[in-house]
């Protein structure tokens, strides 16, 4: 009786083809595998018959291992150059024209202007508008040449309140005829447009800037024994905002403010053609609140008088609602 080991043929370790294919690259040295293929196990192991097939794999794998190239050198291309640097072959690209850099430079800059031009536009027509002061009425509150950025919150969302500082459009005649200054055609179109736009202030063409004394109801008086205004039967002292040296009015009056109305004076009173002095116009010297473009809050022209424009609360703070 044979035993079964002798009828089997011991071989060596045959490597993969991955193993071969490593070796021809470069990537794992050939001595390695062959080393490898030196120390296989033995045949009790790895035995496998002897047949033609296992000659015919062993010599396909001999070739293999004696062509690769040298351990530790893998083989470098013909043109190492063309290889390594892909761009080479890539076809330059051709220089950007000036002409269209600057047309790009040029759309853009238009983008961009056009954009500023119409948010400026929305902040005017809904937020805030800025204005010029042209006469000493409201000395020395404001003076002239002073620019304020007035609120057009009120009166659309909020209520003018006694003590606001009001710019409203001439109700009727209370300017005269104002003669505007003549900066040339382009000079005036230029102005014109950024006015329109909110970024130059309005001029007193047709606006009027004065402080609300009374509001729709109340009944408003001068004076009593002292001086005073009388504001629903409660003089007020009004030392916090007009000019020192002013008196309250040097001329009697006594009115009642109609609904949807307004009662303004300038704190420069002896300066001022206020509400005292247009009752023969159209309203009877009272301001529709639809004129009323909003409130100043802020002085921001010369810098040396920039301030905050607060209502003077404590003044009106004991008048009773009428």
């Amino acid at each position: 009786m044979v035993e079964q080991s002798e009828m089997l043929t011991p071989v060596a370790y045959l490597p993969s083809r991955r193993e071969v294919r490593q070796a021809q690259q470069g990537v794992l040295p050939r001595a390695a595998v062959i080393a490898y293929a030196d120390t296989a196990p033995t045949a009790k192991a790895t035995a496998v018959p002897a047949t033609a097939a296992t000659a015919t794999a062993a010599a396909a794998i001999a070739p293999a291992l004696t062509s690769s190239p040298t351990v530790g050198t893998p083989a470098l291309p013909d043109n190492p150059v063309a290889a390594t640097d892909e761009s080479a072959t890539e076809p330059e690209k051709a220089p950007r024209s000036k002409a269209a850099g600057l047309l790009s430079f040029f759309r853009e800059t238009v983008i961009i202007m056009i954009s500023a031009l119409a948010v400026s536009w929305l902040i005017k027509t809904l937020l805030v508008q800025a204005f010029f002061i042209p006469s000493e009425s409201m000395e020395d509150t404001l003076e002239v040449g002073d620019r304020v950025i007035v609120s057009r919150m009120v009166p659309r969302f909020f209520d003018v309140n006694r003590g606001d500082i009001v710019v409203f459009t001439d109700p009727g005649d209370w300017l005269g005829d104002y003669i505007a200054p003549d900066r040339g055609a382009f000079g005036n179109a230029i102005t014109t447009a950024l006015t329109w736009v909110g970024l130059f202030p309005h001029d007193a063409g047709d606006h009027l800037i004065k402080r609300a004394i009374g509001v729709p109801g109340d009944h408003v008086m001068c004076c009593d024994n002292e001086g005073r205004i009388v504001l629903n039967g409660v003089p007020i002292s009004e030392q916090l905002y007009i000019r020192p040296g002013a008196v309250p009015s040097q001329d009697p009056f006594d009115v009642t403010v109609p609904p949807d109305m307004l009662f303004v004076m300038g704190d420069n009173r002896q300066n001022s053609a206020d509400s005292r002095y247009n009752q023969d116009k159209p309203y009877e010297g009272f301001v529709p609140i639809n004129n009323v473009v909003g409130t100043a809050f802020v002085t921001v022209w010369p810098l040396n008088h920039l301030s905050w424009l607060r209502n003077p609360g404590s003044v009106f703070q004991g008048v009773p609602n009428p």
